[in-house]
């Protein structure tokens, strides 16, 4: 058990942060206590967040709470917290940078999953990819360390090439609950139907087709990734390692997808906890 008392904010938030399974939480261990216990606290909040639009199947039961969030982040920032979460979050906010647009952001691009479930080009798939990711990456950077407009691109850019990595994996997940994130535009460029995807099974489902669109959506995650590492400034390296942690969990999981051939309709695939770990600390002693 950690120094957190039982039942205390902290707890909450910790034990939320492990149980995700989260490529994430693995990066974290890494950090000094301080940024540990933000990052941790942000990142519970993300998953509380997220979860309401995961496991809620009423679509108005989960606009109801995504609403009372709106209002829970509004009361925390003004110093009325009630959700364990934000009572762990709201101390440490100011001095992470942590402000009240950055918790909204991440329930905006929840709510564009209750009000959206296709994205006819990747302008507007980017523009979700903003919300979900590139915040959260602004705002770990903050706590990381983050000292120059650099960085912050660096981050943005980070966090989209993830987002990507997530929507590749879970194209099946994602189909069964009617949901398609890969561009309307781009499904049409390789000649893959909607309804194929929602199907997600043989025998067109590993098609030449399908495995062309999945090549193409790889090949873009990977460049973002190399413009991503390119923007970072070599004197935040150190201070932004834990971001470069995730960075290499999620691009080796990538790849795993790509050498497998994109098998992702039928199952979600994902690295074990102990390579999780193996990767990280070999980022740590590496530096990247």
């Amino acid at each position: 058990m950690s120094k957190a008392a039982a039942g205390s904010p902290q707890q909450y938030v910790q034990d939320k942060a492990a149980s995700s399974g989260s490529s994430f939480y693995y990066a974290f261990l890494f950090l000094p206590p301080p940024r540990r216990a933000a990052i941790t606290a942000y990142y519970a909040f993300c998953r509380e967040v997220d979860d309401v639009v995961d496991e809620v199947s009423d679509a108005g039961l989960a606009a109801t709470k995504l609403a009372w969030w709106r209002q829970e982040v509004q009361a925390a920032f003004d110093g009325r917290p009630s959700h364990p979460v934000m009572r762990a979050l709201l101390p440490l906010a100011a001095e992470h940078g942590i402000e009240a647009r950055h918790l909204t952001a991440v329930i905006d691009g929840c709510q564009m999953d209750l009000e959206q479930t296709r994205y006819l080009d990747f302008p507007g798939l980017a523009r979700y990819c903003h919300l979900v990711a590139g915040v959260v990456g602004e705002v770990a950077s903050n706590i990381f360390g983050r000292r120059s407009d650099a960085t912050l691109r660096y981050a943005h850019t980070l966090g989209l090439a993830m987002q990507l990595t997530n929507i590749i994996r879970d194209v099946g997940d994602d189909a069964r609950r009617g949901r398609i994130y890969l561009p309307v535009s781009e499904l049409q460029q390789f000649d893959v139907k909607a309804h194929e995807l929602l199907k997600r099974q043989a025998p067109w489902g590993y098609s030449d087709r399908f495995q062309a669109l999945m090549r193409f959506q790889a090949e873009r995650a990977h460049r973002l990734y190399d413009e991503a590492f390119a923007l970072l400034p070599d004197d935040e390296r150190q201070a932004q390692k834990p971001g470069l942690m995730m960075a290499n969990i999620y691009r080796t999981l990538l790849t795993e997808i790509e050498a497998g051939g994109f098998q992702v309709l039928h199952q979600r695939i994902s690295l074990t906890p102990l390579r999780k770990l193996w990767i990280a600390a070999r980022t740590h002693l590496r530096g990247r």
